[in-house]
């Protein structure tokens, strides 16, 4: 009996060294996803791309515009990372954490970059990077009414502290959540009692109907509440339901060269002092949050600029999309109606005083008539291309290049890039590339040149930042996710 007791307990010590020692569902996967032999890996298809495709979330911290211009703590971070790897940045937006996860594995996106914290069940679902930040879930409550006129002990006293009182109350979590299983679990441990309420609302904007008073509580991380209480002094959220928790990038499961290249650039980013810099400015500097929800900022009140209404009437009348002129706006101006250029452009539209008389605006002329005649030009060039190039957003690129080095040095380019062999009605990869070469006198000497020499670097760069900018207020400024959120009692 001793021997067949002994041999047991070998035989469970190699059962459990088997288990300990079998991988992880990820490290599984990623044994077998990564290409092998020579064959391309996904880093690999990102670099002959040239493009990194990120999904990210609209909130006060991740992503948003702010006088006209893309900023956020995650996209910053991820302009940075694109620029290391040499690649440009492509931004999706969505806070559907299901649909985000889906179009991962399904290889439509390359990473998933939100306030993302690290789970067991995540971890079933992608791979991670190593963590940018570190937080945890707290519980969002207002302060008692005329709390500024209470010390601190009556304010204490008023609000709940032990996750015991959580019993009896109704608790608002966005649906699908991490915040939902955690806060499934602490009702249970509790003995139940809590009423948890899911709903398609992203968490922040449930931190926001605690502050008004709509709800009386609600789950978020904390570094989310803690932002949104430099806004919302009313609010407290100093009870943590949760330990602290790790936030990182996700990536397709097997995409070990590509996790590698991240963690790698993350390692060296997060000692640096930039990284110090830009973490500050979203999460610990109160003027900045401040600034940042005056009327400048899109996500409070909906707008880019002083302007959109005028721009909008504008973009109807020449059938542009406003967005895109309202980017030409910033790129021209940053909306600074008084603006002068070194060359006498003057205005929101910097129309060079030539232009401008035949349109009949001066420096002195208001906004409304500077929009006007600016568009009115842009539909006078959009005329004139109107016959040769029919494909409208190809079209719209010749537009805004000509608005901005002159429609005789873009016809120039046209027919370099024909005797040339390329094709007179693409932009991007045809005509801009010979533009530049307006600036070689082997090329601007030629006799199909009209207009002589161009430094064309300038135009390059413009169609560029003007089109990339559009395509930020395209994600943010639209009706989806700027929709007014029906009363939480509407939404389940």
């Amino acid at each position: 009996m001793k021997i067949l007791k002994g041999t047991y307990l070998v035989l469970l010590i190699l059962l459990w060294l088997a288990s300990a020692c079998k991988p992880s569902p990820e490290s599984r996967k990623g044994e077998t996803d990564e290409p092998a032999g020579g064959a391309r890996t996904q880093l690999d298809q990102i670099r002959e791309r040239g493009v990194l495709r990120v999904v990210t979330e609209y909130n006060s911290i991740s992503y948003f515009i702010y006088k006209g211009q893309p900023v956020g703590f995650q996209y910053e971070l991820l302009q940075e990372l694109a620029n290391y790897m040499n690649l440009e940045l492509e931004v999706k937006v969505s806070n559907d954490l299901e649909e985000n996860f889906a179009d991962l594995e399904r290889g439509d996106i390359d990473l998933i970059a939100m306030n993302l914290t690290v789970t067991a069940d995540r971890k079933e679902m992608a791979a991670f990077s190593e963590p940018i930040l570190e937080t945890r879930q707290v519980l969002v409550q207002r302060k008692p009414e005329l709390w500024e006129k209470m010390n601190a002990r009556q304010i204490e006293k008023q609000l709940i502290r032990r996750q015991l009182e959580l019993r009896g109350k109704t608790v608002y979590v966005q649906a699908g959540s991490v915040y939902a299983c955690r806060l499934k679990s602490l009702s249970d441990e509790i003995g139940g009692g809590i009423e948890i309420r899911e709903v398609q609302i992203e968490s922040e904007q449930l931190v926001q109907r605690v502050a008004t008073g709509e709800i009386d509580y609600a789950i978020c991380d904390e570094n989310v509440g803690l932002v949104n209480t430099t806004y919302f002094p009313q609010l407290d959220v100093s009870t943590p339901i949760s330990f602290a928790q790790q936030v990182a990038w996700a990536l397709p499961i097997g995409a070990n060269s590509l996790k590698a290249e991240i963690n790698a650039w993350l390692r060296t980013q997060i000692r640096s002092t930039a990284y110090v810099r830009l973490k500050n400015r979203y999460f610990r500097n109160r003027s900045t949050y401040r600034s940042i929800h005056s009327e400048n900022y899109t996500l409070a009140t909906g707008r880019i600029s002083p302007y959109d209404k005028l721009i909008r009437a504008e973009g109807k009348r020449i059938g542009w999309d406003w967005r895109l002129l309202a980017s030409m706006i910033y790129q021209e101006s940053r909306f600074n109606p008084e603006a002068v250029s070194w060359a006498g452009a003057f205005g929101l539209m910097q129309l060079m005083p030539v232009t401008a008389r035949r349109y009949g605006v001066t420096p002195d002329s208001k906004p409304a008539e500077q929009i006007r005649a600016g568009t009115r030009f842009i539909k006078w060039l959009d005329d004139r291309f109107f016959e040769e190039i029919s494909d409208r957003d190809e079209r719209q690129r010749f537009v805004m290049a000509s608005y901005n080095i002159g429609y005789g040095h873009i016809q120039d380019a046209r027919r370099l890039a024909r005797k040339h062999g390329d094709n007179p009605n693409v932009w991007f990869g045809s005509v801009e590339e010979w533009l530049l070469k307006k600036a070689d006198p082997a090329y601007y000497q030629l006799p199909v040149v009209k207009y002589g020499y161009a430094r064309g670097i300038e135009t390059y760069h413009y169609v560029r930042e003007v089109s990339e900018r559009y395509e930020h207020y395209q994600n943010i400024v639209n009706a989806d996710v700027l929709a007014v959120q029906p009363p939480i009692a509407e939404i389940r």
